[in-house]
């Protein structure tokens, strides 16, 4: 079997995705999802406007939950409203080694930040996980993805249990004003404070997970009606994408497969594995030499690092996937091509759903006042050929036949940065 000939028939090149159809099923989705219908995009209103002014001298204690690192900090703003970061820690994700009950979670939450409680009476709580907010800008967790094992923290207000277990150690919390909030509209409001002339915002993350934010008219979200527009966290991580069957084989290995199907087919923690489990099936197919099997067979997975810098550098002694092809250049060849096509996939699946959230947006029609997306992410930054080939969909797509306008930006310290900026909107 030729190696196109396996790609095609495992529906691993970017030429199987049909944009168009994609897309518009993406948007199906979230309008689903506004209407309060059922919906694997849960379209989660955060209550939280794009217009914020920013004041000079006011601090905000900052935690940021991230897919492996969990950071906590002091953020103030100066005169010229720039944020001045400050005491940073930065540890393990709580739940990320092994399960932990509610009481030990809000703990280690609380340990973190006791240094900083009597720093400023605002707390921003970037949970980068799903989360429905409340109009008091508290945020009952729904679900942890990303692997976190926390189950018991599943149904819990995050910021009235985070204030009970400081009031437990003492603190006088009954000043205290605390928001939560995604990540991806942290990375939002990160480029509202950063860039001034666009026509609206885009949060968009893809590191270990992924997930986008955009802003929405209160009239389109039927929870909530009126005047005016606010941000609405997609969780689009979670779409119900149309699967293949080595899609179903490899999501049903993972944890709890019912759920963030297009997420594992795009993002850090997933990518690696994949591409594992597509070696083994190209193996089997013939692709690859005996010898390069047999020893194949001693790797327990592949990382999305290893992979990447694979890509980057084949003949890096250093790198496992580099070692089981030396001397042997077909194999090198073959790997080479399946690794590639999985990430040029991941990059046009990347691009549909940033169009889907530029255009429900209804934003960037003026070129001279372009939607502002602001990409965060580890993944889509370091691994090979993923940021350029998502470059080069969405201008073919987005620009080329929507007619949007947009440009992309990287705000440094975006999710740290875009919570401190909520916290003085509290």
């Amino acid at each position: 079997m030729l190696v196109q000939d396996f790609l095609t028939k495992y529906g691993l090149l970017a030429r199987c995705v049909d944009e168009e159809k994609l897309t518009r099923s993406f948007l199906s989705d979230m309008k689903r999802g506004l209407d309060g219908k059922k919906s694997s995009i849960e379209m989660i209103p955060t209550f939280q406007s794009e217009d914020i002014q920013i004041e000079s001298g006011k601090s905000v204690i900052v935690i940021d939950a991230g897919g492996t690192n969990f950071r906590t900090c002091l953020v103030t703003f100066d005169d010229d409203g720039k944020p001045v970061i400050s005491d940073f820690r930065k540890s393990r994700m709580p739940g990320l080694d092994r399960e932990v009950s509610a009481k030990e979670f809000f703990s280690i939450i609380a340990d973190n930040i006791e240094r900083l409680v009597t720093k400023s009476d605002r707390i921003a709580f970037c949970f980068s996980y799903s989360a429905k907010i409340t109009k008091e800008h508290d945020g009952i967790v729904l679900d942890f993805s990303k692997e976190i094992k926390a189950s018991e923290v599943i149904g819990m207000k995050l910021g009235e249990n985070l204030l009970s277990e400081l009031s437990n150690r003492g603190y006088d919390v009954s000043q205290k004003k605390i928001v939560i909030l995604n990540d991806t509209v942290s990375t939002l409001l990160a480029a509202v404070g950063s860039v001034k002339n666009a026509d609206g915002y885009i949060g968009f993350i893809l590191g270990t997970g992924t997930n986008t934010a955009y802003g929405e008219k209160n009239s389109n979200i039927s929870e909530v009606g009126g005047e005016g527009r606010q941000i609405i966290n997609t969780e689009s991580g979670a779409y119900a994408i149309k699967l293949t069957k080595l899609d179903r084989e490899f999501i049903a290995s993972t944890k709890k497969p019912e759920i963030h199907h297009f997420e594992k087919l795009i993002s850090g923690a997933y990518l690696g594995p994949y591409a594992h489990l597509a070696i083994k099936k190209a193996i089997k197919e013939g692709l690859f030499s005996t010898s390069f099997a047999k020893d194949f067979e001693k790797i327990e997975t592949i990382s999305t690092i290893s992979m990447s810098a694979f890509l980057d550098d084949p003949l890096d002694s250093d790198n496992v996937l580099s070692t089981l092809v030396r001397n042997r250049k077909k194999d090198e060849k073959t790997l080479y091509i399946i690794l590639r096509s999985i990430i040029e996939r991941a990059a046009k699946l990347t691009a549909v759903n940033i169009s889907a959230a530029v255009l429900k947006s209804g934003r960037g029609t003026d070129p001279s006042h372009p939607v502002v997306i602001n990409a965060d992410g580890t993944t889509f930054y370091k691994t090979k050929y993923l940021k350029a080939l998502t470059e080069m969909y969405l201008y073919e797509y987005l620009e080329v036949k929507k007619e949007r306008y947009y440009v992309i930006v990287n705000i440094e310290d975006s999710p740290v940065i875009g919570s401190a900026i909520a916290g003085l909107s509290i």
